[in-house]
């Protein structure tokens, strides 16, 4: 007689390919969950970030209220993602970063940063307080800068500010009229609705995955 066929070893060898192939699986399907995750987490944060028309006007330029500009961010909450659009004319002005020591003298020398293209954007990618202002002669003198803090309050940047009795003797009495620049873009912040539904997806993804 034939030797018997070893059956049961050959049904334990399917199965265990068959479990080593839903290890797989899921290891593939976790793999995926977790990319998912990680589009999903990126989107919310581009969803939840601002960004700010300096001053809310029209244009990044000399006020015609000297304390337009150290009143504007007290008025708004400044977060890590968050960005800052300064719109003026390229040939008339432009905006520079530059140390507090320097935007208390108005010293526009050696700027941490200068942006000349007439739609500057700046993105706030930590916390800490920014001092910007005009890189054109004069300005600064005339009250065109900008602090903006990010995360706790600043006591630094109010005692920079201008004060009211000093801005008020110097606030400059002219228009600031311009000439063509880009369409302006309102302050904007995430939609609730947009979100909800971005996490409501986050959550179907993982009991789906789980299931």
């Amino acid at each position: 007689m034939c030797p018997n066929t070893p059956v049961r070893d050959t049904k334990l060898t399917h199965q265990s390919e068959r479990e080593r192939e839903r290890e797989r699986e899921r290891e593939m399907g976790m793999m995926s969950l977790s990319s998912v995750m990680v589009l999903l987490m990126i989107l919310l944060v581009q969803v939840s970030s601002t960004q700010y028309k300096v001053g809310d006007l029209d244009s990044w330029g000399i006020p015609t209220d000297a304390k337009v500009y150290s009143k504007w961010p007290k008025s708004h909450s400044f977060k890590i993602g968050d960005s800052l659009l300064f719109l003026y004319p390229p040939s008339e002005d432009s905006m520079i970063q530059v140390t507090a020591s320097n935007f208390k003298s108005c010293n526009t020398k050696d700027p941490i940063l200068y942006m000349n293209d007439g739609n500057s954007l700046f993105n706030l990618t930590q916390n800490g307080t920014f001092y910007f202002t005009s890189g054109h002669p004069g300005h600064c003198q005339k009250y065109q800068k900008l602090i903006v803090s990010v995360g706790p309050y600043s006591a630094e940047a109010d005692a920079l500010s201008p004060s009211s009795s000093s801005a008020d003797a110097d606030a400059p009495s002219y228009q600031n009229a311009f000439g063509s620049i880009p369409l302006s873009q309102k302050s904007s912040s995430s939609s609730p609705l947009f979100s909800t539904v971005v996490a409501s997806l986050a959550c179907a993804v993982v009991v789906g995955a789980l299931m």
